[in-house]
């Protein structure tokens, strides 16, 4: 559930250096407005405790790659495929007992804890981005 550090600072300065080549300074530009524009909002995510913050910095490396529309675009779709996902994976959880079963703790349920019992599942935003670059992708 981990986004290196060095895969997006890697990513993020290819971009800008891309960006200014190509285009010059207004590729560079281009290229910084839309790091912010995939950086802000999900920093704003990660605030609220809903993303990690691995995704935040991908999605600014991504932004200065993709440009501003097309990163609030993936954004978007990633937002809802994430809905998607949880409402999945809670009706999972009711439907056969998971996460103890998918985590193998159901033999350790007598010995957790309510609280542990009744810990939030997780899942890595990832998951949602993948298929939302494709969507955005196809759709373009």
């Amino acid at each position: 559930m981990r986004i290196p550090n060095k895969l997006c600072a890697a990513a993020f300065v290819l971009a800008l250096l891309y960006g200014g080549i190509a285009s010059g300074g207004h590729g560079l530009s281009a290229a910084l407005i839309g790091a912010v524009a995939g950086f802000a909002p999900m920093l704003a995510m990660y605030a609220a405790r809903g993303i990690g913050a691995g995704d935040v910095k991908l999605f600014g490396a991504l932004g200065a790659w993709l440009g501003t529309q097309q990163v609030l675009n993936v954004m978007l779709y990633s937002i809802l495929y994430a809905g998607a996902i949880g409402i999945l994976l809670m009706a999972a959880c009711r439907m056969w007992g998971w996460p103890e079963r998918l985590l193998n703790r159901e033999r350790f349920t007598n010995e957790l804890s309510e609280k542990q019992r009744r810990r939030p599942v997780r899942f890595p935003f990832m998951l949602a981005v993948a298929p939302a670059a494709i969507t955005c992708w196809y759709m373009y």
